[in-house]
């Protein structure tokens, strides 16, 4: 699978606002795991899609190596807590648990002019 191009859920609502980024990275224990996320993405994608605060989300996804990485930008570390605990996210990260092998996740605040943010960036923050 692909890199999912960078979405723009809600443009921010103006050039000078601080902009929340998450990135993570999953890998799941087998590839009957790493399968398991892949089948369950198209509903987190829809969610975030259209999730309040979304400013912008992309994933990277590696099934063959049990291998997937997020990256979003938000209105506020609510926004993303909002996001976490709701729709299709709650159930699938829940669900998904006892699949992963290793979880990392990291954050940080940077200008809405960074966005997109830039997936080099985000790999360098999750070594």
């Amino acid at each position: 699978m692909p890199t999912l191009p960078w979405i723009t859920p809600n443009p921010p609502p103006r050039a000078a606002a601080d902009v929340h980024v998450f990135a993570s990275r999953f890998e799941t224990r087998t590839l009957w795991g790493a399968l398991r996320f892949l089948v369950r993405t198209p509903g987190v994608w829809r969610q975030v899609s259209r999730a309040p605060g979304a400013y912008g989300a992309t994933l990277k996804a590696r099934p063959f190596r049990r291998t997937y990485w997020t990256l979003s930008a938000w209105e506020s570390p609510q926004a993303l807590k909002a996001f976490a605990r709701s729709g299709a996210h709650g159930p699938t990260a829940d669900g998904l648990a006892a699949q992963m092998r290793d979880a990392k996740f990291v954050t940080w605040t940077t200008s809405v002019d960074s966005l997109p943010v830039d997936w080099d960036e985000a790999l360098k923050r999750l070594e």
